[in-house]
């Protein structure tokens, strides 16, 4: 199912590509033509956006049929078959591009988080996302990363406390912060204070943090910060985190690894539609 949030996403993204119409396709293609058409992945990959996908050929022509061949967050090798579509052939070609943008990018978000997945396997450390994801894009990015067996951490700002850096200059201290979120927030709101330091951490933790978010620490540090809050508090690592760099993050005991990089930057991955 698609929520409507992506579902208006659809239909901006389609007025933006399309205009005033498929001038090509109108003046190449016969009115009665159909098509027979085959999606495909062109690289290995982890399938995601099938919904938006088929949504976009359904606002172009209610007429088109979607086939999917396989589900959000199948592993595909390079070659396979994703979908078939069927239908008039300027639809198709109209919705062409649009479907294929959702699909690449998308599935270019799961199969990232999948690689940093698989690098921390046996950690016991999960990757997590962050809201640093293209405007409107969030919930179709977010199932993007659950796809690729990450997990999602606020999916907006109503969703917990995170009490950052600038919050606490702006409240006077970590201390501060804290205690006048906790008159303030509400019991069922966790609360998550960023730290750059270890005395930062020793005042969240005094202060009753629920979340300790390790900003930027290197790993020996890390290892530390994870002692402190060994049964205090869960810990977050955030901030210097790569392919690279990854494993040994896991590796210093946190339980959970932020990487805005995965729906920030992903590469799109190569699908195509063929006609048959």
């Amino acid at each position: 199912m698609i929520s409507e949030t992506s579902r208006a996403l659809v239909k901006l993204a389609l007025a933006e590509d399309i205009g005033h119409g498929d001038a090509t396709s109108r003046c190449c293609v016969p009115f009665d033509a159909q098509a027979i058409a085959c999606i495909v992945a062109r690289m290995p990959l982890v399938l995601s956006g099938m919904s938006a996908a088929e949504e976009v050929f359904r606002q172009v022509d209610a007429s088109i049929v979607f086939k999917p061949f396989h589900l959000d967050a199948s592993v595909l090798p390079k070659g396979e078959r994703i979908a078939m579509v069927t239908g008039p052939a300027r639809s198709v070609l109209t919705a062409e591009r649009t479907a294929l943008n959702f699909l690449q990018a998308l599935s270019g978000i799961a199969t990232l988080t999948k690689t940093y997945v698989d690098l921390v396997d046996g950690t016991g450390a999960r990757i997590v996302d962050t809201r640093k994801t293209p405007p409107g894009m969030r919930d179709l990015a977010k199932a993007a990363v659950r796809d690729g067996g990450g997990h999602n951490h606020r999916t907006a700002l109503d969703d917990g406390i995170l009490i950052k850096d600038n919050h606490i200059v702006a409240a006077g201290s970590v201390t501060q912060a804290v205690q006048s979120a906790k008159e303030n927030g509400g019991y069922l709101l966790r609360m998550e204070v960023e730290c750059a330091t270890l005395s930062e951490v020793r005042e969240a933790l005094i202060a009753g943090a629920d979340i300790i978010l390790l900003d930027n620490m290197d790993t020996d540090t890390l290892r530390q910060a994870v002692a402190l809050c060994r049964d205090r508090a869960r810990t977050e690592a955030s901030g210097g985190v790569n392919l690279n760099t990854v494993r040994e993050i896991a590796e210093t005991g946190v339980d959970f690894i932020s990487v805005g990089a995965l729906t920030h930057s992903a590469p799109a991955v190569d699908i195509a539609l063929d006609f048959e």
